[in-house]
């Protein structure tokens, strides 16, 4: 029977035979399908949706805020300021039971470090004011009368010993100099000077003006305070040479040489040395041992360990009871880590790591050659020295007995750090782009408010 046509189709007319397309050897649609481009298969994408080649807004904010002409700046001023403020808090925390075995009143050694501070934030301003001439001219006078002084420690009936080494001169009362640190700044300086110098003739490719008298003026100034016994600051020393070197672009079998030498003095120095030898010992120890002679770095672990990850509450110390010997000066990491944490412990070493990178900086963008060679130095010397510290309280590096930078108790080593602090703040605002952004900075405001005042003038007038 003959099927009955809906009335959708009898509306839209008798159905139409469409033509056959033709096809090509694909099987796909002929000339159409032809003109267009041959699409990729659906599992190959563009490198660009599957690796983005914009960084997310916050890298890239955070890298313009590293790029800016000021960043160098305000890190060696605001980093330098912290640790000094956090050192004086924990100097009282850790200090105040010590005093008080000594029948002195409890903030003693408070007080003392709080008159350090205050010198070393006069010479940190000092510093900071002046002239890269006249640093570069007292350098010279500066290192005669600190190695004067390191003869005179060795005087019978002026220099002092402590805790076994002859470093000290006694000023008057309780107050006593230590010129072994002033000799870390000079030989800084002057090595800076000397590079300088040698570089603007052109002598720094041959090797004696390289060695000469750069590597026997350090030797001559890490033996005197070698013959006192302070080991630990002449390794701050052979730091600072290294750096120098480094800075300086000395060829490699140089270094090889000096760092053969260097370690063949260092193995004779602690195998002749019996304390040397005990202390290189404890390095990893669990137990006091033998006659307690790991007493130290054992309770210093222990101190570490007992603070958790926020610590017992500022001033809640157990170790500084008469357990931890030095608890305000060499091992005051470790009543840090007893006391605020794990949490405080690492924010005062992000603190010196951005300290760190910002001497780095400092050094790297500077076109003076001075500037350079005492920027990395100085850098290298509170890096090396902090490194030292914290690597002997955790136990990694044998004890040197190496305050921490700005941290310690001790006014000899927190003037001439202040000072060297200082001198790093002056060279990262000698930048050209540094100066240009201050002197914008000190104009923009004043430019403002007399604008503002001048249309205000202005439109009162009748």
């Amino acid at each position: 029977m003959p099927q009955k046509s809906s009335p959708a189709s009898r509306a839209r007319g008798p159905a139409r035979a469409r033509p056959a397309r033709p096809r090509g050897g694909d099987g796909r649609s002929g000339p159409r399908q032809a003109a267009r481009p041959a699409s990729r298969p659906r599992t190959q994408r563009s490198p660009r949706r599957l690796f983005p080649l914009r960084p997310p807004r916050a890298v890239t904010r955070l890298r313009r805020a590293w790029d800016r002409p000021l960043t160098a700046y305000y890190i060696v001023m605001g980093t330098g300021m912290l640790i000094t403020l956090l050192g004086l808090v924990m100097v009282f925390s850790a200090s105040q039971i010590q005093a008080l075995r000594y029948d002195l009143p409890a903030t003693f050694y408070f007080r003392k470090q709080l008159l350090a501070a205050v010198l070393g934030t006069l010479l940190l301003l000092v510093a900071t004011r002046v002239s890269v001439r006249l640093l570069r001219a007292l350098t010279y006078p500066f290192l005669v009368c600190t190695t004067v002084l390191l003869v005179l420690v060795q005087v019978p009936g002026i220099g002092v010993e402590v805790n076994g080494s002859t470093n000290w001169i006694a000023i008057g009362g309780s107050f006593q100099l230590q010129p072994s640190e002033i000799a870390k700044l000079a030989l800084v300086l002057w090595g800076a000077d000397l590079l300088a110098r040698k570089g603007d003739k052109h002598l720094l490719t041959q090797w004696r003006h390289l060695m000469v008298p750069l590597v026997p003026g350090a030797l001559l100034v890490c033996g005197l305070v070698m013959v006192g016994g302070d080991m630990g600051t002449v390794m701050i020393m052979v730091g600072i040479l290294f750096a120098l070197l480094w800075l300086v672009g000395a060829p490699t079998r140089l270094f090889g040489g000096v760092l053969a030498a260097v370690a063949v003095l260092g193995v004779l120095f602690i195998t002749t040395s019996p304390h040397r030898m005990d202390r290189l010992a404890c390095l990893g120890a669990a137990e006091p041992g033998e006659n307690d002679r790991c007493w130290q770095a054992v309770h210093g672990i222990y101190a570490l360990a007992s603070g958790g990850w926020f610590g017992s509450g500022l001033g809640a110390s157990v170790e500084k009871w008469g357990e931890l010997p030095e608890p305000h000066t060499d091992f005051i990491f470790a009543i840090t880590g007893e006391e605020l944490g794990l949490a405080g412990t690492l924010s005062v070493l992000a603190l010196f790591a951005a300290l760190g990178y910002a001497g780095i900086r400092v050094a790297g963008r500077t076109e003076d050659p001075f500037v350079r060679y005492a920027a990395g130095g100085v850098t290298a010397w509170l890096m090396v020295q902090t490194v030292i510290n914290v690597g002997a309280v955790l136990g990694l590096l044998p004890i040197a007995g190496v305050p921490l930078p700005l941290f310690s108790y001790g006014g000899s080593a927190l003037l001439p750090t202040m000072f060297a602090v200082g001198l790093l703040i002056a060279f990262a605002r000698s930048d050209p782009a540094a100066r240009a952004a201050l002197a914008m900075r000190g104009s923009g405001p004043k430019w403002k408010t007399m604008g503002r005042r001048g249309k205000a003038a202005s439109s009162g007038e009748r």
